[in-house]
């Protein structure tokens, strides 16, 4: 057998060392395509929405939906395969509160770049035609602390997936860099069909996360920055 052959043997590609990054490498493009075509707005309207309605409201059943969907599918099927399948700790996947005292001056540095970063952004039309998700947020003040409160989940959803079962699942086969890079690039893929700049933005974004998942061993700082950076984004556009 050639080296060639050898190299796409399937023998121990699912045990020992090789497991953990094949599983994760594999499950990602299927869930990402998932996600983008089954957790979307567009397919609940067109598939559930004569028969699921919540609270007389489609379009507040629409969003709650995608959030929904990440929920299922960026937080807990990576959650259920870390603790039943990879039998490893939640904590080192960073559902922990990790390193408090890097971690709490990094929100205080990073919170205000995001919230001022915000503001151009709820200036363009395209970023205005996408958000809020829930067209009708600003309706009221409770209207938007319950869309901002709902919104949360989707970030804690993400950031599990992104910065947690992708890139600590990876560390140990591909280093820190490359965990961060491979969690990058699948991250801005998936904002494809977004505004042309958040797409971009979110390799910035991606790495900066990264690199805070890791220095504080937790999501937690990444997921309440990600959660400021969106909310602020909606508080422009509905309220200035």
């Amino acid at each position: 057998m050639s080296a060639f052959d050898t190299s796409l043997s399937l023998k121990g590609l699912f045990s020992g060392d090789h497991k953990k990054p094949t599983l994760i490498l594999l499950l990602t493009p299927f869930l990402l395509m998932v996600f983008k075509y089954y957790g979307s707005k567009e397919f609940y309207r067109e598939y559930l929405q004569s028969t699921i309605v919540l609270g007389g409201n489609p379009e507040w059943t629409a969003t709650i939906f995608v959030f929904f969907s990440s929920v299922v599918l960026f937080g807990l099927v990576p959650l259920v395969i870390i603790r039943f399948i990879f039998r490893d700790p939640l904590s080192s996947y960073g559902l922990q509160l990790g390193d408090w005292s890097f971690g709490w001056k990094a929100l205080l540095v990073l919170s205000p770049i995001f919230v001022v970063s915000a503001f151009p952004s709820s200036r363009m039309s395209d970023f205005v035609a996408e958000y809020p998700l829930y067209e009708r947020a600003g309706e009221t003040a409770r209207t938007f602390l319950t869309h901002a409160f709902s919104y949360l989940f989707f970030y804690v959803a993400w950031e599990i997936y992104f910065r947690g079962f992708m890139q600590f699942g990876l560390r140990s086969s591909l280093g820190d860099w490359n965990a961060i890079l491979v969690q990058v690039m699948a991250s801005c893929l998936i904002h494809i069909g977004k505004p042309a700049g958040e797409t971009f933005s979110s390799i910035i974004g991606g790495i900066v996360w990264g690199m805070l998942a890791f220095r504080t061993r937790s999501l937690v700082y990444g997921i309440v920055t990600h959660w400021i950076l969106g909310i602020s984004l909606d508080f422009f556009i509905v309220y200035f």
